[in-house]
């Protein structure tokens, strides 16, 4: 087998070939990249390679530096003086840097230091001349980077930083011993904090799959968390058992294609060595050896390689990693995964430890940095390394392995697509079973694009767009305030930087100030403010000349006068006018308001005080003095008192006295037999009249009694009977006869009587609601008013009923349905026959076809059949997304309806029809909100904490979260939600 070794040792300035192969490989050491002779810490190559960073110790705090990568790869470019080599210099920390990592995507740059801070940077331009000089005049920068956010969350010196493979989550370990993930898409917010390591956390590395975080310790472990709940999966201590001492870091390195770990600083028969990890049952068998001293850090190349290797003179060609690992017995050592030998191996490269390794994305240069300050250049060629995978290539390899790739889908779905859990998987082959019988039926599962405010959008949105405008009852116009946070996102991915442009400063002068006036363009045009409102004067020109001769006519009677008495006579005089012309003036205006008073003179001076308004903006004394007007110049003085109670007054149609009324009811169970109630009005006995209530069961008398007032409605079911007396009573009496309840005195004449269960609804012909629970004896409503639902002068009660669990509804002439809620004690709109939602909402795919037409409740019996409207296709067309956003209120609208009227079959129905809705369109952050109600706290002194209800409408609600799970699972992008709360709901049942 032909295997090349390259040894070089730079102290005697000797290189060692033991191959028959000349290397082509370059080697130097750029001494112009420098922390002025302090430690460098950490390098990072940028993913266009045409710059690269360093952190490490300033003068009196921390420094990041970035570099140009031109003049360390071509000595032509670092003779020549025009081409910079320093591109900026940050002292930001306060204390020492410790690491600094590039974004996948290379618009962002994390440095992490002693000062426990982790800072984000990002690109905002070249300065406008050929260079900029920092604070004390000793640094030269080309570029401009800006901190856009500082992250704080450790107690302790930050000492690596690491980005997920799709550029979603940051990971930071510390000396505090955790492990801080954080959200960048939403910086600064932490999704979660590992707690498991007993010593200082010094590394930390992805998992390129994304399904796994590991991280090393000076507690001699190393460990691994899944990213599905933040949980550790395993922890590995065996091969760190014999480590003694410590490192100043621990960088260990998950390999490309997802299969091995290698950690830093592990022991093997006394000797150092680079763990090799397993993916597959986290196998501790492999390693590197042939370091003198620990190891500190280690790094992968991010491509895959292939190559012919010769054995037995034939060829095979085979895939595999290459990895650099760093030892502070100032060596360096390149692994190929294919050989047992290392590729080279480089001796007193430094003068002391190596700390931190960095492979540009094309995978053919390396740069090494040590404790001495200095930095180290290694350039590979094809025939050394081999020749890297393609996308596709990659892609492949990914799709044989885990089941897919990230490289086929684009950031914002990464991971999403690779079934990794059995149950997953069975999800999966059920619904292509589903989708084979029923293919006439197949519905299309699109995922709404996501908006990412810092890490994917490149655009900066216009807060200016969002601008509200609304119109008040007299026709102004009103625009709602909206709040303008600061900008974060200003800058974005730097261009590759190119040397030649430093050639002619004119040039870089030129582009940049033409950069600068087109920003500032943009700035002035998304600053421009919005047309100029009319003046209110031409706002009147919209009402008539009627409603304008009347606003003239009462403008004086509304104006206050407190010294002349005669005005307020001349007031009373025009009230009567005002009287005839109140409706008018309500017609004209379109007044939108939800309640209608009963005295004319109060709701004519109401209105007129607004349209005053039209002309001039009232000052808020001014509407003070026309409020006390109107309430001194009420001729009622009762009603001046209780104004709201006088303008809410209704009233209702009662029920006239009968000579008889029978109710006919049916048994508890379809066994017994029904009875009839039968009310006799004006019997007389003895000489006195009576009115007589007798049961009758298969036309016997069971039993009988008397009321002294005259009947006027009857209500009643198995458990109760329920009479109304003209003398405002109510009477309750049980199903054998005998009164469960003394008389109820109403507060005026019986409207509507129901009887429901053990529930009892009253409203009077004043329109005040009363339901009571008859078995506890307990109010549920007490003397509620419907005048904030009958605000109309036009306005009927069409149809009412009461629920089994004591819900009132009321149906009115406009076609609006209401409830009242007796925990909020408010009204709630449940229906509207004309509701646009409805006419939009496209939902019906979702909907089971049998279950849809089974369905029976409260709001079956008010709303129209389940059927698809023709609007409802035309939005699709026209305008999905406003028919998405529709239709996610009209569903919502349903959940909480039914909730309100505590139906349980109906709630449970529109639940799952919604849920079935946002797993097609793939609304994640909803999905997860109605998940996390329904598993509830982890443990139960959490649940006993928050007061998690663990039931809702008598159902359990992790048995409603088990019957869900399956239909989130069959959106295959959904994945990692399901497996999620799968396994956290298994876990609650152990």
């Amino acid at each position: 087998m032909l295997i090349r070794f390259l040894q070089i040792d730079l102290k005697h300035k000797t290189l060692c070939s033991k191959s028959r192969i000349v290397s082509n490989m370059r080697l130097l050491k750029p001494s112009w990249v420098s922390h002025d002779g302090k430690p460098i810490f950490s390098i990072d190559i940028h993913p266009d390679g045409s710059r690269f960073a360093t952190g490490g110790q300033g003068d009196d705090s921390g420094k990041v530096a970035l570099w140009n990568m031109a003049p360390v790869k071509h000595e032509k470019n670092e003779k020549d003086e025009s081409v910079p080599k320093l591109l900026c210099s940050m002292d930001n920390h306060l204390a020492c840097v410790n690491c600094v990592r590039w974004s996948m995507n290379g618009k962002y740059l994390a440095s992490g230091g002693d000062d426990k801070l982790i800072m984000i940077w990002q690109f905002m331009g070249r300065y406008a001349g050929s260079s900029s000089t920092t604070f004390g005049g000793k640094t030269v920068n080309i570029e401009q980077w800006r901190c856009v956010c500082t992250l704080r969350a450790h107690s302790g010196d930050v000492l690596d930083l690491a980005w997920s493979p799709h550029d979603a989550w940051l990971a930071s370990c510390s000396i505090d011993n955790t492990i801080v993930i954080w959200n960048a898409h939403k910086f600064p917010e932490v999704l979660s904090v590992l707690r498991g390591h007993t010593g200082l956390v010094k590394g930390i590395t992805w998992d390129p799959v994304g399904k796994y975080v590991a991280s090393q310790s000076d507690d001699r472990s190393l460990r691994v968390w899944r990213t599905l709940d933040w949980q550790q999966e395993t922890a590995i201590t065996k091969p760190f058992e014999e480590c003694g001492g410590t490192t100043h870091v621990l960088r260990l390195s998950w390999s490309p294609d997802g299969h091995y770990i290698v950690s830093a600083h592990a022991m093997n028969n006394a000797g150092p060595t680079a763990q090799i990890i397993e993916r597959d049952g986290w196998k501790v068998n492999m390693d590197f050896v042939g370091h003198r001293k620990a190891i500190t850090c280690v790094r992968f190349n991010p491509n895959i390689f292939s190559k012919v290797f010769k054995k037995g003179g034939t060829g095979k060609t085979q895939q595999y990693s290459c990895c650099a690992i760093g030892s502070r017995d100032r060596s360096l050592s390149i692994w190929l995964t294919a050989l047992k030998r290392p590729l080279v191996v480089t001796h007193d490269l430094f003068n002391n430890s190596i700390l931190d390794i960095s492979w540009s994305k094309s995978g053919y240069e390396l740069l090494v940095c040590s404790w001495d300050g200095t930095v180290a250049y290694l350039d590979f060629t094809k025939e050394e390394l081999g020749n890297r995978l393609t996308t596709e290539e990659k892609a492949k390899l990914h799709i044989k392995v885990y089941g897919n790739s990230l490289f086929t889908n684009d950031t914002s779905s990464y991971g999403n697509t690779i079934i990794e859990t059995p149950a997953m998987l069975k999800i999966q082959q059920q619904k292509q079973e589903q989708n084979a019988q029923k293919e006439t039926q197949q519905t299309t599962v699109t995922t709404p694009k996501k908006n990412i405010p810092v890490m994917e959008g490149s655009g900066k949105p216009n807060p200016l767009a969002k601008q509200i405008e609304t119109r008040t009852a007299d026709g102004r116009r009103r625009i709602t305030p909206l709040c303008i946070a600061p900008q974060v996102d200003l800058g974005g991915v730097p261009e590759p930087f190119v040397s030649t442009v430093f050639g002619s400063p004119g040039g870089v002068s030129d582009q940049t100030t033409d950069n600068t006036s087109n920003q500032g363009k943009t700035m002035e045009s998304s600053a421009v403010l919005p047309p100029s409102i009319q003046p209110m004067s031409a706002l009147d020109s919209r009402l008539t000349s009627k409603s304008k001769t009347t606003v003239n006519k009462t403008k004086s009677t509304s104006s206050p006068s407190t010294k002349d008495k005669e005005k307020d006579k001349e007031k009373d005089k025009e009230k009567v006018k005002e009287k005839e012309k109140s409706k008018e003036v309500t017609k004209v205006k379109e007044s939108k308001s939800s309640s209608t008073t009963a005295s004319s003179s109060i709701t004519v001076k109401r209105k007129i005080d607004t349209t005053t308004t039209g002309i001039k903006r009232p000052r808020k004394d001014a509407l003070a003095k026309a409020a006390a007007v109107a309430t001194t110049t009420t001729p009622d003085k009762d009603s001046s008192r209780h104004a709201i109670i006088v303008s809410s007054a209704l009233q209702l149609p009662t029920p006239q006295p009968q000579k008889s009324l029978s109710l006919e009811i049916l048994g508890k169970t379809s066994s017994d037999q029904s009875f009839n109630i039968q009310l006799e009005n004006n019997v007389s006995i003895a000489g006195v009249t009576v009115q007589r209530v007798r049961c009758h069961r298969a036309e016997k008398l069971v039993w009988e009694s008397v009321l002294t007032s005259r009947g006027l409605a009857i209500a009643g079911n198995s458990d109760m009977i329920c009479l109304a007396c003209e003398d405002k009573n109510l009477f309750i009496f049980s199903s054998s006869g005998r009164r469960l309840l003394p008389g109820i005195v109403l507060s005026s004449a019986i409207s509507v009587l129901h009887c429901t269960g053990q529930y009892v609804m009253a409203i009077t012909s004043t329109g005040r609601l009363h339901v009571w629970n008859v078995k506890k004896c307990k109010a549920i409503i007490r003397d509620e008013s419907l005048s904030p639902i009958m605000s109309g002068n036009d306005e009927t009660l069409s149809k009412s009923l009461l629920t089994e669990q004591g819900s009132p509804i009321v149906t009115l002439s406009t076609g609006k349905t209401y409830a009242f809620d007796s925990e909020l004690y408010c009204w709630t709109l449940l229906h509207h026959s004309n509701d646009p939602l409805i006419q939009c909402s496209d939902y019906h795919a979702c909907l089971p076809s049998m279950q849809a037409l089974q369905l029976s409740g409260p709001l079956t019996s008010l709303q129209a059949p389940i059927v698809r409207p023709r609007q409802a296709a035309k939005m699709y067309n026209m305008n999905h997304n406003l028919q998405q956003a529709a239709t996610l209120s009209h569903l919502e609208n349903q959940v909480a309806a039914a909730l309100t009227v505590k139906s349980k079959k109906e709630y449970k129905f529109w639940l799952t029809t919604y849920i079935r809705y946002l797993v097609q369109e793939g609304v994640e952050n909803r999905l997860r909100e109605i998940c996390d109600e329904l598993l509830g706290p982890f443990y139960r002194g959490d649940a006993e904490d928050s007061k998690w209800e663990s039931h809702v409408l008598g159902m359990v609600k992790r048995d409603l979260l088990h019957e869900i799970l399956p239909i989130v699972g069959s959106n295959v992008k959904l994945q990692r939600l399901f497996t999620e709360y799968q396994e956290q709901l298994e876990m609650t049942r152990k």
